[in-house]
């Protein structure tokens, strides 16, 4: 959500800032502000404003000078966006700055005790307390005074602090919100995401939760928020910083769209294993013995990635022929869900710091359950809990709104199915005709993408209604669901998505010729079951569009989709309806890449 950049060194800090916050816009956020100093001056000097990144700059003085600074993105919790509430946030005397990424529990209690001492509160933030917490530490070291304040607070945190009386170095804290350190020559950094650092270093430590560190120009340490040194060796991060440019597309939606076929590319590559049909998965950390033992699957994940799995867990029950459910992440770790030895559990996330996950991950974990993790992100959170994983190797997705990291989720999870079939009864024959689907995919995305035009011209239609229903069976459902989602994140039209196979049972009352239907309808063995469902649609007057192997003669338009192996047409048939509802936000002029009230990585509950 929220965005942290931080930088000491010999360079001018502001620009810098300003460029790292302009990175993580992608974030969601609708308050921005900046403080710098410099071991040479005194004080601190700050700058914040309501809105865009831009409305901040254009509020920075030209002598705003300084080698010392944090700077934040903030997506509103406590207190409505304005200048006030906006991060950093300041003590009475001006001396401490704090930014913060996260939820205090226990705001509201420090802050009456706070205020019964005569502290008196500017913002309506939960941060603001800690920023009082740290100004009133009787710590000689800003280290100390920051780890007694952590020692106070409830809830989640990523925090920067700087100090006028400490004024070569920036203290780092992490419960539960990613803090990342970037590693220059003579300079450090620090973020909550590396798209604020690639472009100066791609060397990073990933601090873990309960982890604090110490930045200064030329050094830096971490130790726990006990005070016990902790050993952390940089790695280099794969992205470059063109990773992050449109590369000539007006959004980054339409840019991740159409990498999608090398994307998917990247995911495939090196793992497949033709000799024996299977693939290989190093990362899992799972032996042949182990696989056999397992029982059940279990998928966690949110939003997107609840619906990846949903894909998943249909492939893995029709190549493994283990059962295999999804369920929201964040409702599994409220439901005091059994948990079960022969379970072999996976946690969904692109950024692998969402935090519902991530705290179903720990819970599991505490169970002694057996986690994979399946994440885009080289070395978060999720990744370092799990007991083993698959990368999806989608590359960087600045979108608020998940394309191609969706459609490389759905495909890892089919290399998790074939493997764990391939290790039980899956044929040599069935691992072969699988293998091929799975190679054909990257040349039919291409191919489908050349359809944008007509596409684009079914969504200047569909634009002009208030409500769509999606409808689909078994493999279908899945795909609807998620672009109901996709059409509702990012053009605001109402949406929702029902099994084809309810209609009957209620939503037959909503069908008028002014709902339109968009129906999956795949070649496989219930094309006549979907037909069916649109004669019933048709039969009381409904508008369908169908996304269909063939054209559809019960269909007012047909999306054709290159024909795979049923196990894999859903990888294929969400794709026409990202550029669907991409273009219906277009028609109807919404802020595509950052739709309101919504943020790219949601690190709070």
């Amino acid at each position: 959500m929220c965005g942290i950049v931080g930088y000491i060194g010999r360079r001018e800090v502001a620009p810098l800032l300003l460029e790292g916050l302009q990175r993580l816009e992608y974030r969601g956020y609708d308050s921005a502000g900046i403080v710098v100093t410099s071991p040479k001056t005194a004080g601190l000097k700050m700058v914040k404003a309501k809105g865009r990144v831009r409305d901040l700059e254009a509020k920075v003085p030209a002598r705003f000078k300084g080698t010392v600074g944090i700077a934040h993105t903030r997506w509103a919790t406590h207190g409505a966006p304005s200048d006030v509430n906006a991060h950093p946030h300041l003590d009475a005397e001006g001396k401490v700055a704090v930014v913060h990424n996260g939820i205090i529990d226990n705001a509201a209690d420090l802050r009456r005790k706070l205020e019964a001492d005569g502290v008196e509160f500017l913002s309506e933030t939960d941060t603001e307390v800690i920023v009082h917490l740290i100004a009133r530490s009787q710590a000689e070291k800003l280290e100390d005074k920051v780890r007694e304040t952590v020692r106070l607070i409830e809830g989640t945190y990523g925090i920067a602090v700087v100090h006028a009386d400490f004024p070569d170095r920036i203290v780092v804290a992490r419960n539960g919100s990613p803090v990342v350190l970037g590693i220059g020559e003579k300079e450090m950094f620090v973020a909550s995401d590396i798209a604020a650092l690639v472009a100066h270093t791609r060397q990073i430590v990933t601090l873990d939760d309960g982890e604090m560190a110490t930045l200064k120009a030329d050094d830096f340490r971490t130790y726990t928020t006990e005070g016990t040194r902790t050993t952390a060796e940089p790695t280099t991060v794969e992205w470059e910083a063109a990773s992050y440019d449109m590369g000539g597309h007006d959004t980054y939606m339409h840019k991740e769209i159409h990498e999608q076929a090398d994307a998917v590319d990247r995911v495939l590559r090196g793992r497949i294993d033709d000799r024996f049909s299977t693939v290989h998965l190093g990362g899992l950390n799972l032996d042949a013995r182990e696989a056999r033992r397992i029982r059940r699957v279990k998928i966690l994940g949110c939003g997107t990635s609840y619906h990846a799995g949903m894909i998943g867990a249909q492939m893995i029950e029709e190549l493994a022929r283990i059962p295999a459910d999804a369920e929201p992440a964040s409702e599994f770790r409220y439901r005091n869900a059994v948990v079960d030895p022969d379970t072999l559990y996976v946690a969904v996330s692109q950024s692998g710091e969402t935090y519902d996950v991530l705290a179903a991950v720990q819970e599991l974990k505490r169970k002694g359950a057996r986690v994979l993790g399946v994440v885009n992100v080289v070395g978060s959170a999720i990744a370092r809990e799990a007991d083993g994983g698959i990368y999806v190797h989608a590359g960087p997705e600045v979108c608020v709104v998940s394309t191609k990291c969706f459609t490389n989720t759905c495909v890892a999870f089919a290399l998790l199915a074939l493997h764990l079939g391939r290790t039980r009864d899956l044929s040599v024959r069935d691992g072969k005709r699988i293998i091929e689907g799975l190679r054909k995919l990257p040349e039919q995305i291409a191919e489908m993408l050349k359809q944008e035009e007509e596409i684009k011209q079914l969504a200047l239609k569909y634009a002009e209604a208030r409500s769509m229903l999606f409808i689909g069976r078994v493999r279908g459902y899945p795909v609807a669901r998620e672009a109901s989602l996709k059409l509702k994140e990012v053009s605001y039209i109402h949406a929702e998505a029902y099994p084809a196979s309810e209609l009957k049972h209620g939503p037959l009352a909503l069908i008028e010729p002014a709902l339109p239907t968009v129906a999956i309808v795949p070649d496989d063995d219930l094309l006549e079951k979907n037909r069916a469902a649109m004669e019933e649609i048709k039969a009381r007057s409904g508008q369908i569009l169908a996304v269909a192997h063939q054209e559809e003669s019960k269909a007012d338009h047909t999306i054709v989709v290159p024909k795979n192996e049923d196990e894999l047409d859903p990888i294929l048939m969400g794709i026409p309806l990202q550029l669907l509802a991409y273009h219906t936000a277009l028609a109807l002029g919404r802020d595509i890449d950052k739709p309101r009230n919504l943020a790219k990585s949601v690190t709070v509950e």
